[in-house]
Parts: structure tokens; sequence; C-alpha cells
């Protein structure tokens, strides 16, 4: 095996490593978010929610209102009375009216744009990350999450899940003690079912908005797999007519 070769193994070793310890740091195990990109009844509640709830602060500068309303099968009139709430034109892109100086002062930095945010974590971590949060006085929005410790929001679907508490286990050898468990200690407006449901469908659509031509890809490609079958037998058969004066 030449050197090149070795060089690239161990890269490729010491990146799954990296991740491996990423992802401890980050919280460990995460839920599975079971999200379906083909359920669009579930893309359109998450619309709905996203942005009721998150778009006050993070855009989604790739995706147009425009874009999503064709995609998730919604009027004009419908995205524009339901689910603009910046004044912006229909074909121009999702972003807040949220001020940059604003966003420094009360959170520390401008919240992300969330374009992209399901191709960098990915739906699992979205999913787990939403329904992470519990509270913590030591904080200064008073909220904290165990998946992304210390982390600079608080949490945006409080009022649907109700106010969660973290059971902490025996200080490690730092003297530091973690949350083992959480535990929904005052009542949302949603029971535990049906909040996990709004996280998946907010989760669902944050993957669509990641990348919106999937909805077509996928739309295509039973399509793509049909004609490759047909190809395949017309294939076949021809082999069998150029041997046949073989055999």
């Amino acid at each position: 095996m030449t050197k090149k070769w070795i060089a690239l193994l161990a890269s490729a070793a010491a990146g799954l490593l990296f991740s491996a310890a990423a992802l401890a740091a980050s919280g460990g195990n995460l839920q599975q978010a079971g999200n379906d990109l083909s359920d669009k009844a579930s893309l359109q509640r998450g619309a709905a929610l996203y942005m009721n709830y998150c778009s006050g602060c993070h855009s989604l500068k790739f995706l147009r209102y425009s874009r999503m309303g064709d995609d998730l099968g919604l009027t004009e009139e419908e995205v524009m009375q339901n689910l603009n709430f910046t004044g912006a034109k229909y074909g121009e892109q999702i972003q807040v009216a949220m001020r940059d100086a604003d966003g420094t002062e009360w959170f520390g930095k401008m919240p992300p744009d969330l374009s992209l945010i399901s191709r960098v974590r990915g739906s699992n971590w979205i999913y787990t990350y939403l329904k992470s949060f519990y509270l913590d006085e030591s904080r200064p929005l008073g909220w904290n999450n165990q998946l992304f410790p210390n982390v600079s929001m608080p949490n945006p679907l409080w009022e649907l899940q109700g106010l969660q508490h973290a059971e902490f286990g025996a200080p490690d050898e730092a003297g530091e003690r973690h949350p083992e468990r959480l535990v929904v200690t005052s009542a949302g407006q949603l029971s535990a079912v049906e909040f996990d449901q709004a996280v998946r469908d907010i989760t669902n659509f944050l993957e669509y908005a990641g990348e919106p031509a999937a909805l077509k890809r996928q739309a295509i490609g039973v399509w793509v797999i049909l004609f490759l079958v047909a190809l395949s037998f017309l294939a076949y058969l021809l082999k069998q007519e150029y041997w046949s004066d073989v055999h």
C-alpha cells in the first residue's frame, strides 16, 4: 500500500473519530425524527409552525415564498395571509424583520439562517434539539438545552410543550452535573404525542427547505427506475437476438 493511500485512510479514520467525539460532546444519543418528505400535509403544518414560532428570529434566505407555495401545494393568497409576516413580496426570500443590532443585543449575535441546518446537522439532530430545552435559571435567557449545552436562545415551543425541567445525575470527575432526564412539570397546549408530531413537522419542513428539489427528485425517481428496467429488458432482447446466430 502506498504512502498516499495510508495517509488517506488515516485522514478518514481521524474524521470518523472527530465526528464521534463531536456527537458525544453535543449530547450523545439522537432521537429518530421519522419525518417523511412525501407527507405534504406534514410539510404544510411544519411551514405554519416554523413561520409562527421560528421565523421571527431565523431566516430561510435560500427559499422563496413562491417556491414554498408551489412545492407545498399552497396558493399565493394562503402563503401571503398565513405564512408571510414581514410584508415581503411573494417572489422574495424568507427573511426576518429583526434588525442585526437587536439580534446582537438580545442573543449576543444575530440568530443564524436555517436554510441549510438539516444538511449540516441532520434531521434527527433538529428533532432532538427542539425537544431538549429545559428551564435553567443560571442562563441569561432562563433556558438551556441537553443536546446543545449553554445554547443562547430560549425554547421557542414552550407554550406547546409546557415547562420542562432537568433531572441531574451525580457529579463527574470535574465536579459538574449533567442532565440525565427531562421531565415536563407543567403541561403545555399539546399532549406529549401531539408535541412530538409538531416537532416532526417542523423537522420535515426544515429538511425540505435545505433541498427543495428533493421533492421533485423523489417524484421522478420511480419513473427513472421504470425507464431503466424497460431499457434493461430491451437490451436483453437485443443481446438474445445478436447471439441467436452464434448458437
